[in-house]
């Protein structure tokens, strides 16, 4: 999918499909093709479908954080002149959404959440001091999953590389205090906006009293909770998280 990869000036994203604009955020370990099958359904439904790479290890290190990745967000809707898109977030993508709605609610259709940070995450922070270690770098990539098996090789590679790049570590760890910093549990009240939270019951990252605790101060959320699913449930349950997600933009008119 990543052959599609469309760049012009700072931005690069996929685009497929015509109609109201739903924008796919990934999280810090995550990659485009994690959204692989939610881009090629929805894009198939009458919807465009973007999913623009974030500038995670891009942006300078003071600018590392929630909020810069959230006016990224905003310059790239500017730029596609899109006036108001419903936005779909995994773990880190999921709190650039909230941070986004909290600052440019009338800029925002509807709010997709699943495994979102923005209240509690377990980071991978702790295994740094074993970053070496692929061994256990590969556990730790698979305890994402209720399945370990959908932590493929090229995955934990990818993850690999990652921890042991030490400016990309940085980064990662400028992140995850941003993270904690900017918690959205006082602004969740304002978002006033429908808000659809779709969770793993087996996440170990953001476990799943984060998503009741999503329902609960969100004004309009309603929560889906999808079996045998880990942090990660557009990958790991593609077909259900499609069909939850369908059913509810339907009941939405969204």
């Amino acid at each position: 999918m990543s052959n599609n990869l469309i760049t012009e000036g700072k931005f690069s994203y996929l685009e497929k499909g015509e109609g109201q604009p739903i924008i796919l955020l990934h999280g810090l370990m995550g990659t485009l093709s994690n959204f692989d099958s939610v881009f090629n359904h929805f894009s198939e439904k009458g919807y465009k479908v973007i999913i623009p790479e974030l500038p995670i290890y891009t942006l300078p290190l003071l600018k590392t954080n929630v909020k810069n990745l959230s006016k990224f967000l905003k310059e790239f809707m500017e730029f596609k002149n899109i006036d108001k898109a419903i936005l779909l977030g995994n773990s880190l993508g999921g709190h650039i959404a909230l941070y986004f709605t909290k600052l440019n609610l009338n800029r925002v259709a509807g709010l997709v959440l699943a495994g979102s940070s923005g209240l509690y995450e377990k980071s991978m922070g702790d295994t740094y001091p074993k970053r070496g270690n692929y061994e256990y770098i590969e556990t730790k990539t698979q305890e994402v999953f209720y399945d370990p098996k959908v932590a493929s090789k090229e995955m934990v590679d990818e993850v690999f590389e990652t921890v042991n790049n030490r400016g990309k570590v940085i980064k990662t760890l400028a992140i995850a205090k941003s993270a904690i910093r900017h918690n959205m549990a006082k602004d969740l009240n304002d978002m006033d906006t429908p808000a659809c939270v779709i969770w793993g019951k087996n996440d170990t990252v953001t476990p799943p009293e984060v998503a009741v605790e999503f329902e609960k101060l969100l004004p309009d959320a309603k929560l889906y909770w999808i079996d045998k699913c880990g942090h990660v449930p557009m990958m790991e349950h593609p077909e259900e998280f499609n069909k939850l997600l369908e059913n509810w933009l339907k009941e939405r008119n969204l």
